[in-house]
């Protein structure tokens, strides 16, 4: 039986590629592409498949939210990112998020190939350099960032990440389906938490958290 794999990128000349590379393991076969994070998981939930493949950074919704998302619903499916960020605080996240690989895009062939065999077969696989990022930010307590957005309940962090992206208290009321003073609370919890004071501030927290782009 081959591997079956969903791949999510938003550049599509680069996500062809990887299919391309991939299959030429007799051992894989793609069995769908997404070009953002949304996308992936309506891939992945309908398609079912062994492996997500996806880049972090993407419009909609990004790889990280994703990838925490089919965590909490579908823990079986694999999460292999692929990413050009090896910055600690994309790396960080996506392990949080449950992530079971790490590569940056300028991995080899090869090591794309093992770390899809080895999460396939139940392992954890994170490159070389990712490896030495984790590992020095574990030593050097300077580099341990206070992670208070992981004190989030879900529906503060859906609502967090729309008021990153600029989504207005009435839009998101509506698209949430409650009420503008309930979305008022919730984002004032938001603030408290994290000791933020406006809107700006959630924004610059979302970018150096890698959970928006610009």
């Amino acid at each position: 039986m081959k591997i079956r794999i969903v791949v999510a990128d938003d550049h599509q000349l680069f996500r062809e590629g990887l299919v391309n590379l991939l299959e030429s393991d007799d051992a894989i076969e793609v069995i769908g592409e997404a070009e953002n994070g949304k996308d992936a998981i309506d891939k992945v939930f309908e398609l079912k498949p062994d492996i997500l493949l996806t880049d972090i950074a993407m419009p909609e919704m990004n790889g990280m939210e994703a990838t925490r998302h089919l965590k909490k619903k579908l823990p079986e499916v694999k999460i292999v990112a692929l990413s050009m960020h090896s910055d600690k605080q994309f790396v960080k996240g996506m392990l949080e998020a449950g992530t079971d690989a790490y590569l940056l895009k300028n991995c080899t062939h090869q090591q794309l190939l093992e770390a899809v065999h080895s999460v396939y077969n139940g392992k954890k696989y994170l490159s070389e350099d990712i490896t030495e990022l984790v590992i020095s930010g574990y030593l050097d307590g300077s580099n341990v960032v206070d992670d208070k957005y992981a004190e989030l309940s879900e529906r503060e962090k859906e609502i967090f990440l729309l008021l990153a992206e600029g989504v207005s208290t009435r839009e998101i009321g509506e698209k949430l389906f409650i009420s503008v003073k309930t979305v008022g609370t919730h984002k004032q919890n938001i603030l408290e938490k994290l000791d933020l004071k406006n809107n700006s501030d959630i924004v610059k927290y979302a970018l150096k958290k890698g959970l928006i782009q610009l």
